[in-house]
């Protein structure tokens, strides 16, 4: 991962393009270091202690967390209607039987992130025009839409214009619109960011801004967010950010008027000649990794607690510590996911079946001991805990 150091002027010439119709655009850094400074050295710890943490035990787990939320996050920005259940249960089809164009749209995401982990993987990746096609073509894959030209840059016909933004977050943006200026803009940025990586600029400020710039480009007919998202998380990835760089697309989700209106007030701040137009995004862009960083740490936290608990279960009921209905008990509240109520539990179809022959007294027993034994807590409220949970969680 790279190295923030203590520098007054960020790295990267601006790059200035002339087009055909649309005009001259400057892709440029345009960020105050002072401003960014101190999040970006947070954002550093941030990942040096969720890195240091025991991953290997729950990987796979916190992997597929972080698949379902931040699919979920960037397809609902773009429209897409499944909540985050249906997302995970899309997710677990088998490709065979994915009918509905929903389920596929997550199917596909799903795609685009594999292939660019696949192509970062290799060593010296560079953002090339032709990885950015293959995620919209991958993102675009059997959807039955006509908006949808997979891989194929928009070349607007005066009477299908293509504009985006709206008047809640900050106006509405008319992008480029003839083909050609697309491919001259796209080239560029391209060259701009090899251009970046060259003189050293960070990922951390590399990511939002060819993020940002690809979006203001706008360069297909439709799927832009779903791409920018992922070349966003592509550049993260090359250089050493572990699920963060994904679950980035929820907290997007979470500040989505922000995340809207910055596009349109950071290119206005540049028209307008601001020495720093590009500082509002990148800093949502380090709030995002912070805070998705510090929730990760504390859910990896979380997670080895719930693994080390299920073997100390495990290990008691071997050793006849715990009879079978306890160790039931305790597997179905850790699957719970969180405190389940007293009164839920009695009433659960798999809890009275424990006790179809069994006497209340039994019941009050078994529960007894398993608090005796501090693998039950109960809260004021009623609500039933796993052992390991700080009582400090149940106030």
């Amino acid at each position: 991962m790279d190295k923030i150091s203590d520098i007054g002027v960020f790295p990267g010439n601006p790059l200035r393009v002339e087009t055909a119709r649309f005009g001259p655009v400057t892709f440029q850094v345009g960020v105050d270091p002072k401003a960014v400074h101190a999040l970006l050295l947070r954002v550093g710890d941030a990942h040096a202690r969720f890195i240091g943490s025991p991953l290997a035990q729950v990987a796979n787990h916190l992997e597929r967390e972080v698949l379902v939320t931040s699919i979920f996050g960037t397809n609902t920005i773009e429209g897409g209607q499944l909540s985050e259940e249906e997302t995970a249960a899309a997710l677990d089809l088998d490709p065979k039987q994915v009918q509905a164009e929903q389920q596929r749209r997550v199917v596909n995401i799903r795609a685009a992130y594999e292939l660019a982990q696949r192509a970062v993987s290799k060593p010296g990746w560079l953002l090339t025009e032709e990885f950015i096609r293959e995620v919209h073509r991958t993102i675009c894959r059997d959807l039955d839409d006509a908006h949808y030209q997979p891989g194929v840059f928009r070349d607007n016909t005066k009477d299908q214009p293509t504009v985006v933004g709206d008047e809640a977050h900050g106006g509405r943006y008319k992008p480029p619109q003839y083909g050609g200026d697309i491919r001259t803009l796209m080239a560029a940025l391209v060259e701009w960011y090899a251009q970046l990586v060259q003189a050293g600029l960070p990922a951390l400020l590399r990511a939002p801004l060819v993020h940002f710039y690809f979006e203001t480009i706008h360069p297909f007919w439709d799927g832009n967010g779903r791409v920018g998202r992922v070349i966003e998380a592509a550049i993260l990835h090359a250089e050493g950010f572990r699920y963060a760089q994904f679950a980035l697309a929820r907290y997007y989700l979470d500040q989505i008027d922000r995340y809207f209106a910055l596009f349109n007030q950071c290119r206005k701040q540049a028209g307008r000649g601001d020495a720093h137009p590009n500082t509002p995004f990148v800093e949502l862009h380090l709030e995002g990794m912070l805070s998705v960083l510090n929730s990760l740490h504390d859910r990896v936290n979380r997670l080895v607690n719930v693994v080390l608990f299920e073997a100390e279960l495990r290990s008691r009921l071997d050793r006849k510590e715990l009879n079978a209905r306890q160790y039931a008990i305790m597997t179905q509240i850790l699957k719970n996911g969180g405190p389940m109520p007293l009164d839920e539990l009695r009433q659960a179809p798999w809890y009275r079946a424990l006790y179809t022959r069994r006497t209340d007294k039994t019941r009050q027993r078994d529960l007894s001991r398993l608090r005796e034994q501090h693998l039950l807590k109960q809260d004021r409220q009623g609500r039933l805990w796993p052992g390991f949970v700080a009582i400090r969680e149940q106030d």
